[in-house]
């Protein structure tokens, strides 16, 4: 199983830092679609994990808003005089809403499973609210400063995953040596209060890189920023185990030789990157 995560890590790496780094962002868009049409797929088994038809038409509506977001909101006209479109700008905002009542949710599951759980409508829509914001959120972060330098949304994608990476890894090790108190055992039991301290400590090593390379941002509000990101993605992880926790599967997909999934791979991002490209585009404004 580690050799199949290690194997799998290692063949995906490159490819995804030559689309971070490499494609144009309007080029980077389209690629986005197919990928977010398997975790549409694999959240379709989140809906209705016997039933094709379901899984079907929630991976087609997803994919036909993408596409008609691509085609009506074209990457170069997604920043206008440093401003992002209104309708990107409203559909992060409304994935930062959906992720405070995602945690409440989890917050209160399994109660608060009794609202939704047997509900294909509020599944769906749950899936779109954490799919959709996650994509836009994406070619924002990318396109951002595109004509001029276009290194530099690739690099803002980048920092989120790597706070991701931080967290994920940080909490996996310090779960390991010193989890003892269980952090929401009712959506997954090996989770601990420990581990989730110990990755966002391990943010900090995030912090120290970002501040050696641009020493002129103000470190308290370099920190604020990666440790909201971190508590994003955390509960990000969390939601998915939960609902994959009510539909009784264990992971969302087997794509991933090892890790499951797309959106086993990608369920911390889709809260980390609308809550950071909020925030990025707050202060951008401002």
């Amino acid at each position: 199983m580690l050799k199949q995560r290690i194997i799998t890590a290692l063949c995906l790496i490159p490819v995804v830092m030559g689309g971070i780094f490499l494609l144009p962002a309007n080029y980077f868009a389209w690629a986005l679609v197919p990928i977010f049409m398997i975790a549409a797929k694999e959240w379709g088994r989140l809906i209705d994990s016997k039933c094709n038809i379901t899984q079907w038409t929630f991976t087609f509506t997803i994919a036909a808003i993408l596409v008609a977001l691509n085609i009506i909101v074209p990457v170069d006209s997604l920043w206008f005089n440093s401003r992002l479109h209104p309708i990107y700008e409203a559909i992060i905002a409304t994935g930062v809403l959906w992720w405070g009542a995602s945690t409440l949710l989890v917050f209160t599951y399994p109660n608060s499973g009794k609202l939704w759980q047997k509900s294909s409508l509020f599944k769906s829509m749950f899936g779109q609210l954490t799919l959709i914001p996650c994509f836009t959120a994406l070619i924002a972060l990318k396109s951002v400063n595109d004509q001029v330098d276009p290194y530099f949304g690739g690099s803002l994608v980048f920092l989120v995953m790597l706070v991701v990476w931080a967290t994920d890894t940080g909490a996996y090790f310090a779960g390991k040596s010193f989890g003892k108190h269980k952090l929401m055992p009712n959506v997954s039991p090996a989770k601990t209060i420990e581990g989730l301290l110990g990755g966002l400590l391990t943010t900090m090593v995030v912090v120290a890189g970002v501040m050696y390379l641009s020493p002129e941002q103000e470190l308290g509000l370099v920190i604020a920023v990666t440790l909201v990101t971190a508590v994003a993605s955390a509960f990000g992880d969390l939601s998915e185990s939960m609902f994959k926790r009510s539909a009784n599967i264990k992971d969302s997909g087997n794509i991933l030789p090892g890790h499951g999934g797309i959106l086993d791979r990608i369920d911390s991002l889709t809260a980390a990157l609308p809550v950071f490209a909020f925030i990025y585009v707050a202060m951008w404004m401002s």
